[in-house]
């Protein structure tokens, strides 16, 4: 059994790698297209609409450091 404790420990699904994601086969959603777009025209990146979810949220990863608009605050 496990020692995690979901309502008490720091783990979160949004942390969880887009490679072990379930869904991430799955073609991107329409936000994640909307400001995948937005990232690709601030850097130049082209933007590719046919990306799985798991792919598009790598990318923006990427792009968001890039981005002159994103910061670390």
């Amino acid at each position: 059994m496990s020692d995690i404790t979901p309502k008490s420990d720091d783990i979160s699904n949004t942390e969880k790698d887009p490679a072990d994601w379930t869904t991430g086969g799955e073609p991107m959603t329409g936000a994640q297209a909307s400001y995948l777009k937005t990232l690709c025209e601030e850097t130049g990146h082209p933007f590719d609409e046919s990306l799985t979810k798991a792919d598009a949220s790598k990318l923006i990863d990427l792009l968001q450091g890039e981005s002159k608009r994103v910061s670390d605050a």
